[in-house]
């Protein structure tokens, strides 16, 4: 029980919880300025902070010696509490339409729930590099959804979030594959 705690109470799991924490902030500032349909500069900085906190928890891990499980599983469960809770905001204000939400949903629960069922028999799946730069992209369109300057290009943020809905369901394939692999090494 100690270990738990104490690896929950690392700096970097700190930092993690943190950011779920502050993710809220972002939603309103997304559903304040819905005369705008989600756009504002606050968010836009609000939103690099939260995503600064995700780049900077895990190299504080790393460097200090103390990833742990329980980071390995928070990071990613704030990535998904925040990029899809401003995603739901975007639709509640008009931005995005809630099919390519609801397709990123699907892909980003599913495959929590597949990793967390093959953790749960002690397989681990591993991010792959192309589902980080998922990741990244799809912070970047919601930085693009609500930037001010982009209020009128409809179309242009239209067609980005397709393409990352695209790559969210390749590398969502690319972990059934990989899981499929790891199972048939091991036997199980």
């Amino acid at each position: 029980m100690t270990s738990r705690v104490s690896a929950l109470s690392s700096p970097a799991n700190l930092l993690t919880i943190g950011r779920i924490a502050a993710s809220p902030v972002l939603f309103w500032m997304i559903l304040s300025a819905e005369d705008t349909r989600g756009t504002s500069w606050a968010a836009i900085e609000f939103g690099w902070i939260l995503g600064a906190t995700d780049i900077y928890d895990g190299k504080l891990a790393r460097r200090s010696g103390n990833v742990s499980r329980s980071g390995a599983f928070l990071a990613p469960l704030a990535d998904k509490i925040v990029v899809l809770g401003a995603m739901v905001c975007l639709v509640m204000v008009d931005r995005f339409w809630w099919v390519p939400v609801a397709i990123i949903a699907a892909r980003e629960w599913g495959i929590t729930i597949w990793r967390t069922f093959w953790a749960g028999r002690g397989l681990a799946i591993p991010a792959r590099q192309s589902a980080k730069y998922k990741t990244f992209l799809q912070g970047f369109v919601l930085a693009l959804a609500v930037c001010p300057a982009l209020e009128d290009a409809q179309a242009f943020i239209a067609g980005f979030l397709w393409f990352v809905v695209a790559l969210t369901v390749v590398t969502g394939v690319q972990y059934l594959l990989d899981g499929r692999a790891a199972m048939s090494e091991t036997g199980h």
